[in-house]
């Protein structure tokens, strides 16, 4: 007989999850609430409405239940690859998400992941619809990934103010966390992983100095090649600094696994820095057993804006990259891997080139992360312009798609909404109409960029604030925006224009 034995973690005891009942509510249907949702408009551009309205007529068309068989707790936004619930994709379906959350709360999808968490901390990357199973065993090299569990609740506690599922959350997030700590480290404290389990599947990382079973291809997506995986390990950065402020948040956190999270965060920063970083091309990468550095270049490596470990006086010389017509910049930004890389594939090939709203994203976030709003915007609207294109060709949204024009990837699935809604409705928002909420300082900034009229009605803020939004045409960059807001709650309203140039900080009062 197989006994499959734990080394339990005392804070899986506090998750609340596992054995809870499934919570089974009627699954919206997207004609009867339409009018409940954001409503953008963006003079000129009709084809980037229709594409946002598609994407979210896609999302309500793949919610779920949860079953007797499967175990799971709370209906979810499926990921629309396979029949499986996927953490990689259910992270970053609920960056759209919060914008319909009025509607549907988008963020239990994850809860279902919660319920099945092990008795050591592990969460299975990839959940079985029909029976809830793993789809991996634990110990896999491929069986769990990436580390941003943890910047799902909080980019979503920073949405609601919500501290009671801030705490139910915590102790799952925080087991995780160790768990990967403890099975996915080297001796070093750096973290490994493989291509499934970093979620960038057959993109060619390892070299094949770092074979050592000669199967190369299958290797690439499934073997740890005994490096040092550059994003794993700012991922933990970004995973401890992020429990580390949920703790203070909530103010009942173990001082000594803080200590230890703290101390992470630190060691594994100054390892980055140190030994990741190559002088020469301004790049962090993997690092291979010998020690020596990979020359593989992968999108991945920009998850070190999130984590907040470049040196300043690295910055612009890293970013520079993805200006680079040879590299990122190509006619559709951004792609996975550089065009001047070995295995670079025009038609995308998933991750050997093709461009994915999941890094697109990311890279956007830690543009915002660092101050660098302009480039943000221009990778945002060569994106969603891109995409547009192929909306208007195809009449649907794809899993990734071609850097060298407005083509679907090849292969790519369509009709991918799941975490294909980010570009439509998160990016328009948020990079393109330039509006970026933060509940918690009852702020709402708004980088004006666009001369053309645009503003979203019935836009959500915090627990129960409902906005209109305004901004008439203009004739310059330099022309003051003309805006108006109209609002149930008191909002403080910071608007900037001109890149960034001058801004200004108007108090608007609920005149709803």
């Amino acid at each position: 007989m197989f006994y499959d034995r734990y080394v339990e973690n005392r804070n899986v005891d506090q998750n609340e999850f596992r054995g809870k009942s499934a919570k089974v509510s009627p699954i919206p249907v997207f004609d009867e609430i339409r009018d409940a949702l954001p409503h953008p408009f963006w003079q000129g551009h009709e084809d980037e409405i229709a594409c946002y309205w598609k994407a979210w007529a896609l999302a309500f068309q793949h919610i779920k239940e949860p079953t007797g068989e499967n175990g799971f707790v709370s209906n979810f936004l499926a990921t629309c690859f396979n029949d499986y619930l996927f953490l990689w994709d259910s992270v970053f379906a609920l960056v759209f998400g919060k914008y319909g959350r009025r509607v549907f709360n988008f963020q239990e999808t994850l809860d279902n992941l919660y319920a099945k968490q092990h008795p050591d901390g592990f969460i299975c990357r990839e959940l079985a619809e029909e029976d809830g199973t793993d789809r991996f065993h634990r110990f896999d090299p491929s069986s769990t990934g990436p580390n941003i569990l943890p910047w799902s609740e909080w980019e979503s506690y920073q949405v609601t103010g919500d501290k009671l599922r801030l705490a139910q959350v915590f102790p799952v997030l925080l087991a995780y966390h160790q768990w990967l700590r403890a099975y996915r480290t080297w001796p070093d404290g750096t973290y490994w992983s493989s291509g499934w389990g970093a979620g960038l599947d057959n993109q060619p990382r390892l070299l094949k100095k770092a074979f050592r079973s000669g199967r190369e291809s299958e290797s690439s997506a499934f073997f740890h090649g005994h490096m040092t995986w550059v994003d794993s390990c700012l991922q933990a950065i970004f995973s401890a600094r992020i429990l580390l402020a949920m703790s203070e948040a909530l103010g009942n956190a173990d001082e000594a696994e803080m200590k230890d999270l703290q101390d992470e965060a630190l060691s594994l920063t100054g390892a980055l820095n140190g030994r990741c970083w190559d002088e020469r091309t301004s790049y962090y990468y993997d690092i291979y057993s010998d020690g020596s550095l990979s020359s593989v270049k992968t999108i991945s490596a920009y998850w070190a804006l999130l984590a907040d470990v470049v040196p300043s006086d690295r910055l612009s010389a890293f970013l520079a990259h993805l200006e680079n017509p040879e590299e990122y910049n190509r006619p559709h930004r951004v792609p996975s891997m550089p065009a001047d890389m070995e295995g670079y594939c025009p038609e995308g090939n998933y991750w050997c080139g093709g461009v994915w709203v999941f890094t697109n994203y990311m890279v956007l976030k830690g543009l915002t992360r660092v101050g660098y709003d302009a480039l943000a915007h221009d990778i945002a609207l060569n994106h969603l312009k891109n995409v547009t294109q192929v909306y208007r060709e195809t009449g649907t949204i794809w899993e990734n798609y071609a850097p060298e024009g407005a083509v679907r990837g090849t292969p790519a699935k369509p009709d991918f909404v799941g975490a294909g809604g980010i570009t439509p409705i998160a990016i328009l928002f948020e990079y393109i109409l330039g509006l970026r909420a933060e509940e918690a300082n009852a702020k709402l900034v708004w980088d004006v960029r666009r001369l053309e009229a645009h503003g979203v009605k019935n836009y959500p803020f915090g627990e129960r604030g409902v906005l209109d939004l305004q901004c008439e045409e203009r004739q310059s960059d330099d022309e003051e925006p003309r805006i108006s807001v109209v609002s149930n709650i008191p909002i403080r309203l910071e608007c900037r224009w001109n890149h960034g140039a001058r801004s200004e900080t108007r108090v608007v009062l609920p005149n709803r």
